[in-house]
């Protein structure tokens, strides 16, 4: 299930963003202390709801009513697609090591296709990772993105793999909807309960 986050998850986000393989392939490749989280990140998630239009921010996603990580959808800001060609909604997302190789990125990151292009104005989705973060790449290839092309940053604190660049990976609406419309999808959309992001979302 995705939900809105609350004050009250605050534990289970500083415990996500504190940990060194989450945080592997993300910004400066270090955990964020929880100040920082408490401070900053879960403020920034709060208010997100207030700004942005329905249906776009970051949802807390829970597995039998555990916490393992989020999903978010929202307009691309991140390095690589912020003022440039690529536009369109942005996704991304964070899980814990415990919820990996279990199939739940990709849930997660199809719902967020379909959620965007529930809304007539999505005409696009987009996603950044590194280049050497295969296990990314093969969550946005199985959500139905596909690769568009690498780019280089002269990051202040270069990540081990920098080197190869990152990678942009997009869907549109025209080339999603003669698979998905009709087919008894629904409308996707997330609703309610039933941090820097340099380098884009999309991570593992």
């Amino acid at each position: 299930m995705l939900r809105r986050f609350t004050p009250a998850d605050l534990d289970a986000l500083a415990e996500l963003h504190g940990d060194p393989e989450v945080m592997r392939h993300l910004d400066d490749g270090r955990p964020v202390p929880r100040g920082t989280v408490a401070d900053r990140t879960l403020p920034a998630l709060l208010r997100a709801y207030e700004e942005l239009p329905a249906g776009l921010g970051c949802w807390a996603a829970v597995e039998r009513g555990a916490f393992v990580g989020w999903f978010s959808l929202r307009p691309a800001t991140s390095v690589g697609l912020a003022g440039g060609p690529d536009g369109g909604l942005e996704i991304g997302y964070r899980l814990l090591p415990s919820a990996w190789g279990r199939g739940l990125a990709t849930e997660g990151a199809r719902a967020l296709v379909r959620s965007a292009f529930a809304e007539p104005a999505a005409e696009r989705v987009v996603a950044t990772t590194m280049a050497v973060n295969t296990a990314s790449r093969r969550v946005l290839e199985r959500a139905g993105l596909r690769y568009e092309r690498t780019f280089h940053v002269d990051w202040p604190d270069p990540i081990e793999g920098a080197e190869h660049g990152d990678v942009v990976y997009g869907l549109t609406r025209g080339e999603w909807a003669p698979v998905h419309l009709g087919a008894g999808s629904g409308s996707g959309r997330l609703t309610g309960p039933g941090s820097r992001r340099r380098r884009g979302a999309p991570r593992r």
